[in-house]
């Protein structure tokens, strides 16, 4: 074990989101357990390799309980962080340690069950097709605006039960408070969120329907049920995780395909090999840049680094499955890889829950999207990607092709 604390400390600026992978395969090498300035100022330790994220994501030394937050944000930034100002958005199962965790948890698999997310699968194909007639005639479109986005957007709206009138308002809610902006964008953006949320739940309590917010209202387990703060949080975390994740596979991952287009024939030419290229963009280039925040509440070691108390801890999902002790050739997209074991959706405790929905929405996506065009190629060069800002979400912004 060594005491890593008077290595030099990596700086994480604006180039870092557009590439994190170079800056990642360096630290690997060079210091696999750093402590680095994130782009909006946070000190933190970031953990590159696989071993080390893997095990540092079953860690029970490593805490998530939001209550504690404030404190430590302010004991480690310069900067204040108007993102958490609402404990009415943050307190759900993402940021809790048992056994709050396992109750909230329980409380909401017992209303997102795979029964339930398999009957949506006849809605998931008719909103990819009304969105792709759409886009019909047109021989540009940005991909993620016109496809990528309105689908599991819309997907996870309908299973919640939220309006579809109100989708562009709360897109633009979720979007400051993911990628930050002005302290007052932020402070707005929440209270607006909390307010819409606080009332919706009112209108699910006076009028029971059968959508994922009237079961999560409604959920009991024990004679337990969700406080309304724990609601307000949880259906925040499913709207935002619920598509979000999606956004950046279907986004990401037809880069990935025009990249390699040798790999795009192949999986043309044998449709069967879908749900293994689907696997392996989520491997190569996944929606989950960093897993959520962590911190240490005693001195604890991770990869022979021991790392302070109060001091966050970043798992780096994308550098970990780019990890060449775990997957040869990591670089280099293989739709045939044996992709086993990778971490785009976490592991352990905090295994996400919705990726069996990301995961047939990906499906029913690419098949409907390849069925649709025989031709779809990039419709710029590079400085015509945009990632978005924001060290946890790994999603592009735009994606302007052109199609045949």
């Amino acid at each position: 074990m060594s005491d890593n604390t008077i290595a030099p400390v990596e700086r994480f600026g604006p180039e870092f989101l557009q590439d994190p992978h170079s800056v990642y395969s360096r630290l690997r090498e060079e210091g696999p357990v750093r402590r680095v300035v994130l782009p909006a100022g946070l000190q933190a330790w970031v953990v590159t390799r696989y071993e080390d994220v893997r095990a540092a994501l079953a860690n029970p030394g490593l805490h998530k309980d939001f209550r504690r937050y404030p404190a430590l944000f302010a004991r480690n930034t310069m900067r204040a962080q108007p993102g958490f100002v609402h404990p009415a958005l943050v307190a759900h199962m993402l940021n809790t340690d048992p056994p709050d965790h396992s109750r909230l948890r329980k409380l909401v698999t017992k209303a997102f069950t795979p029964r339930r997310i398999e009957q949506m699968r006849g809605r998931i194909e008719q909103i990819a097709d009304e969105l792709l007639d759409a886009m019909a005639g047109k021989t540009e479109v940005d991909l993620v605006d016109a496809f990528a986005y309105p689908l599991p957007i819309t997907v996870i709206c309908e299973m919640i039960g939220l309006p579809a009138d109100d989708l562009d308002g709360f897109r633009s809610w979720c979007v400051t408070l993911i990628s930050g902006g002005e302290p007052e964008e932020i402070q707005h953006a929440a209270d607006a969120t909390k307010a819409y949320l606080l009332e919706l739940i009112a209108r699910k309590r006076e009028e029971p329907v059968e959508d994922l917010f009237g079961a999560l209202v409604h959920a009991r387990e024990g004679g337990d049920q969700l406080t309304e703060t724990e609601l307000v949080s949880m259906v925040f975390l499913l709207l935002v995780a619920g598509h979000e994740t999606t956004v950046g596979l279907l986004a990401s991952g037809t880069l990935a395909l025009l990249r390699n287009p040798e790999q795009f024939a192949a999986l043309r030419a044998d449709r069967s090999l879908l749900p293994g290229a689907i696997e392996e963009f989520l491997r190569f280039d996944g929606p989950l840049n960093m897993a959520t925040f962590r911190y240490t509440d005693e001195p604890t070691e991770i990869g022979g680094v021991l790392i302070p108390a109060d001091e966050f801890v970043m798992l780096a999902l994308t550098s970990a499955n780019r990890d060449a002790e775990q997957f040869p050739d990591p670089d280099r997209l293989d739709i045939r890889r044996d992709t086993s074991g990778h971490l785009a959706f976490g592991h352990g405790l905090h295994y996400c829950l919705g990726s069996p929905l990301a995961r047939m929405e990906a499906e029913i996506a690419f098949n409907r999207l390849f069925d649709r065009y025989d031709s779809i190629e990039l419709a710029g060069g590079p400085e015509s990607l945009r990632w978005r800002e924001g060290v946890v979400i790994r999603s592009l912004d735009v994606l302007p092709v052109r199609l045949g």
